[in-house]
């Protein structure tokens, strides 16, 4: 089975296999775990090491066990080598053909006249994958050069531009339907009647006893008048709300028990209190409040 898969294909599948299991055994969060830990790149370098040499000796005892077989047996050993699968010889024949190299019996006719000490040169052409990949970079520096310089393409910054454009967009929608995002800076007043149905019941629940039903006021400010302690307007009522009244007395701090929505939700039933008539209004307590516009 060694002699049907040659050790270039062999090294690197055995190597990355263990390399797999090591990234799939070790904990290493989100970055791979040669990078997360030093120790682990270590092994694995030695790993390959030993791989490689593993490959260095066991070729090499073939080898010196071929050469210690008379000829009958160099001949049946050469017959089984010859019955290498076709895609694998075509794998092989890929391979040489991809290096470009002449095979050792032919080199007499690329070997050069000079020689240094005693040492000669051949004068291989260069492979055929790198002068492929040399005219493809050709290539397509060329359509680049035209398609971004000449023609004027979009830029780095028109693709900036559009991200953010898209992620403004992709924003958006998930505000839609993650509403507890929101706090007192970017909370918007809702009109919905679900929004408002629920604003009304988390009301009723919670702050009748202090506000009334009919948002009059009793231990609690009034909610009708246009009179405010801490601020009108959807921003400073969700505070409120929020945060809880004025130090030492006033309404709790209800982020404890309830969500930003719902916060959002009862600050919005309260405003549509503005203007309406309660039974028993409470006098007016704080100072008009005007919304400006910036």
């Amino acid at each position: 089975m060694r002699n049907l898969i040659p050790s270039w294909v062999r090294v690197p599948v055995l190597f990355f296999i263990i390399f797999g299991l090591v990234e799939y055994f070790v904990n290493s969060g989100k970055q791979p775990a040669f990078i997360e830990y030093p120790m682990v790149l270590l092994f694995l370098i030695l790993i390959l090491f030993v791989i490689i040499a593993i490959e260095a000796i066991v070729s090499s005892l073939g080898n010196i066990l071929y050469q210690s077989l008379d000829e009958e047996g160099k001949a049946r050993f050469d017959a089984k080598v010859d019955k290498t699968p076709k895609f694998i010889t075509w794998i092989q024949n890929t391979y040489k053909k991809s290096l470009g190299q002449k095979p050792l019996q032919k080199e007499h006719e690329i070997i050069l006249d000079h020689s240094y000490d005693g040492i000669r040169e051949l004068d291989n052409d260069l492979p055929p994958w790198w002068t492929y990949a040399f005219i493809a970079s050709i290539i397509f520096a060329v359509i680049y050069l035209v398609r971004f310089e000449v023609f004027d393409g979009y830029t780095q910054y028109d693709e900036l531009d559009t991200e953010y454009a898209e992620a403004k967009i992709a924003l958006e929608e998930y505000k839609k339907t993650a509403k507890d995002l929101v706090d007192f800076n970017t909370v918007e007043l809702l009109t919905s009647a679900s929004d408002l149905s629920n604003g009304k019941t988390i009301f009723e629940t919670n702050c009748v006893a202090c506000h009334m039903a009919d948002g009059g006021g009793g231990i609690g400010p009034n909610l009708t008048d246009e009179n405010w302690i801490l601020g009108g307007g959807i921003s400073h009522v969700f505070k409120t709300v929020s945060e809880g009244g004025r130090n030492g007395k006033g309404m709790i701090a209800w982020k404890q028990s309830l969500k930003p929505s719902e916060i959002a939700q009862v600050a919005s039933y309260v405003l549509q209190f503005q203007g309406t008539t309660p039974a028993k209004p409470k006098d007016a307590e704080g100072d008009i409040w005007v919304e400006t516009i910036e």
